[in-house]
């Protein structure tokens, strides 16, 4: 059985006989969400975990086609507005898709790898992450999210892998993509915007000050002079 990949606007392709979607995160046996290197957080071994394992499921709520096009590309356009967003959405069937952005759903946060220790796979009508080969305590879990060209430097990939392909893509496209990358030319980031200061109002020229006269010997009792009085000048 093939595994499941992200399609060309950020959602997973699931396979069509994907029927039903548990509402539950999958208990943290394996797994335990932290701060990632990769990209804020992401999901780690919680114990050693064998080859194979099903790590968790990725679960969420199930949609209409036309609810989740309308989610996809409201949040497409956030992305392009802002460059944060993100859509989890896999295909489940005919009529209906998975959105797995829920907060409850802790596979999303799960980040790509061009190197990755597991993969997306269905099981009996349910998605799981498993684990491609034993994985070591306390490794960050990744998979490849499978992307395909569609607008592909837009998505680049912060794996540090030692095969990183710069760009999250399925490896099936990286020969296409490593010929586009010759091509490509970075778009120059914008110079930063000066906002210069409006020249002050000109105020009220001030009188000169003049300089303090020296201070004079402070009346009271003298050398001489009994206390509370003044010798006579």
């Amino acid at each position: 059985m093939p595994p499941l990949t992200f399609s060309a606007h950020l959602a997973f392709d699931a396979l069509p006989n994907t029927r039903m979607a548990k509402a539950t995160s999958t208990p943290p046996l394996y797994w335990i969400v932290r701060n990632s290197d990769i990209h804020h957080r992401g999901v780690f071994a919680r114990c050693d975990i064998p080859k194979d394992a099903k790590i968790i499921e990725y679960v969420g709520e199930k949609i209409s086609k036309a609810e989740s096009e309308r989610r996809a590309q409201a949040l497409l356009k956030k992305a392009k507005e802002t460059g944060c967003a993100a859509v989890y959405i896999f295909n489940l069937n005919k009529k209906q898709d998975l959105d797995g952005s829920m907060a409850y759903n802790k596979a999303r946060l799960i980040n790509h790898s061009c190197d990755p220790n597991c993969e997306a796979v269905q099981s009996r009508g349910r998605i799981w992450i498993t684990a491609l080969k034993d994985i070591p305590k306390g490794t960050e879990l990744t998979f490849n999210y499978g992307f395909d060209l569609e607008n592909w430097n837009e998505h680049p990939c912060l794996c540090g892998s030692d095969n990183c392909i710069g760009f999250i893509a399925g490896v099936e496209y990286w020969p296409a993509l490593r010929r586009l990358k010759k091509k490509f030319t970075p778009k120059p980031k914008p110079e930063p915007e000066v906002h210069l200061l409006e020249k002050p109002a000109t105020k009220k020229s001030r009188k000169k000050v003049t300089e303090p006269t020296k201070p004079t010997r402070p009346t009271g009792s003298r050398r001489g002079a009994k206390p509370g009085k003044t010798k006579a000048a």
